[in-house]
């Protein structure tokens, strides 16, 4: 073909389509500038849907936003909380019997298998793209990675958003930390500066170096009562196993789950992670075996302990005036490394989600709802109302309420790396089978060794592929 002849042929068919091009870019934007809550929910304007959530002081927080909601939809919302025991066994048992009582479910990630498997959470592809429900501000790609696709997406559907980005954080008492004194002993005997630990090993120096019996001194002040280095949690149920198995774990190149999905808990790995583990009780209060993730945050602020790896929401109940004698005088890190690990550094965390029930009957009005609690408006206003919260869009990190802090900065740093769980059906059981056991070896009454061992034939009892 000739090009001179081309060109102007060219040129003409692009003048012809500008006008098909500019309608289309002004039907998408007349969508855009028209759609509202208020629209979308005309059809379902008086139901009344019921959401199970969890207690904490994110959702407490939140509660007091919802009724915005109704004011705007006419959709009722029925927001109950309880707590994190309750809230796994009532919104699975209504799940599971198809009963349909709650239209929206709480689930952690944890949870997303066995529900999965069962097949009783409502997909909402086809919500989304549903011109008259589905926002097209939401701006999803806004979501936090990699927790919102690890949590919410599976087998190409999705199946929620990210509501909740539960995530632990390092946090230590930074008088501590720059007291002269404190600073010129530890150097003189670890040969580095004191400050938050960047490295395992920096924390197992700085739980040793802390640990100290009633009548030494702290800072220049005589102790009335001995005090501990490192605290954690350590109970069989809750997040002990959790915080072992991200934080720990995962940072030494060991995992519970192979590639395959298969158990995976008796490798080298795993040994060397729980030799760190067994250290850290050496420097831990006695009691710490009865400790669960309320208690890590209730004994830091009670001034026992000079270091601990908790989870991030519950430390905004403690480090803040009048909640702990200690308020201001605490500083935050990610969660230290292994830098002999080559690969991806961990960090440990629950990313959870409110998930449409498929018994539900009133799914478009539980999906609205789903939509606007995670509207960068609404998130706006819930760290406005909480002065800070754990954000689940990136760009919630540029409010002034999360500004230039060592606690944002941190958990900014660690949500890069925060996954979900993987989709394991029997994860609950797993869970039952590897608490104690990892429990016991922080007590010393089992070596890593034979944890290892033991733990990997709990597992393969339970399932000899795990993962979906």
């Amino acid at each position: 073909m000739n090009t001179f002849s081309f060109r102007p042929a060219l040129r003409a068919t692009a003048k012809a389509l500008l006008p098909l091009l500019a309608g289309v870019g002004v039907a998408g934007g007349a969508w855009a500038q028209t759609w509202s809550y208020k629209e979308a929910a005309k059809p379902y304007a008086g139901t009344t849907i019921r959401v199970l959530d969890e207690i904490t002081p994110l959702q407490e927080t939140l509660k007091t936003l919802v009724p915005q909601f109704t004011a705007e939809t006419g959709i009722k919302v029925e927001y109950e909380l309880l707590n994190h025991f309750e809230v796994i066994n009532k919104g699975q048992a209504d799940m599971l019997s198809r009963r349909g009582y709650y239209d929206g479910v709480m689930l952690h990630g944890v949870q997303m298998g066995q529900m999965l498997a069962a097949n009783v959470v409502e997909p909402i592809d086809g919500y989304m793209k549903d011109k008259a429900l589905f926002n097209p501000a939401l701006d999803l790609k806004d979501m936090i990675e990699p927790a919102f696709d690890s949590l919410s997406k599976f087998k190409g559907q999705t199946y929620s958003f990210l509501n909740w980005n539960y995530n632990f954080i390092y946090w230590t008492r930074a008088d501590l930390m720059a007291d002269a004194g404190e600073k010129a002993a530890f150097k003189a005997k670890y040969g580095y500066e004191l400050a938050p630990a960047k490295t395992f090993k920096e924390f197992l120096d700085i739980g040793e170096f802390f640990t100290r019996k009633a009548g030494q001194t702290l800072a220049g002040q005589p102790l009335k009562t001995d005090f501990y280095g490192i605290l954690h949690e350590g109970i069989t149920g809750g997040a002990t196993l959790v915080s072992v198995w991200d934080n720990l774990m995962k940072n030494y190149g060991a995992d519970l789950f192979d590639a395959s999905g298969a158990p995976a808990f008796n490798s080298p790995q795993t040994v060397q992670a729980l030799t760190v583990w067994a250290r850290m009780w050496k420097y831990a209060p006695p009691g710490q075996a009865e400790y669960s993730l309320v208690d890590v945050p209730t004994v830091m602020g009670n001034g026992i302990a000079a270091q601990t790896i908790a989870f991030s929401d519950f430390v905004l109940g403690v480090d803040r005036p009048g909640a702990s004698a200690l308020a201001g005088k605490f500083t935050y890190a990610p969660i230290p490394s292994n830098p002999e690990m080559k690969g991806r550094q961990s960090a440990g965390g629950e990313p959870s989600a409110i998930v449409i029930n498929k018994a539900s009957k009133n799914k478009q009005a539980t999906y609205l709802f789903m939509q606007w609690l995670v509207e960068k408006e609404t998130q706006k206003k819930l760290i406005e109302a909480g002065k800070g919260g754990v954000p689940i869009r990136t760009s919630s990190f540029a409010l002034p309420q999360l500004g230039n802090s060592a606690f944002y900065s941190a958990m900014k740093a660690n949500l890069e790396v925060v996954q979900a769980k993987p989709k394991a059906p029997k994860i609950f059981e797993i869970y039952d089978a590897l608490g104690p056991i990892v429990q016991q070896v922080g007590q010393g009454k089992l070596t890593p060794e034979q944890g290892a061992k033991l733990g990997q034939e709990k597992m393969l009892a339970i399932c000899k592929k795990c993962v979906l």
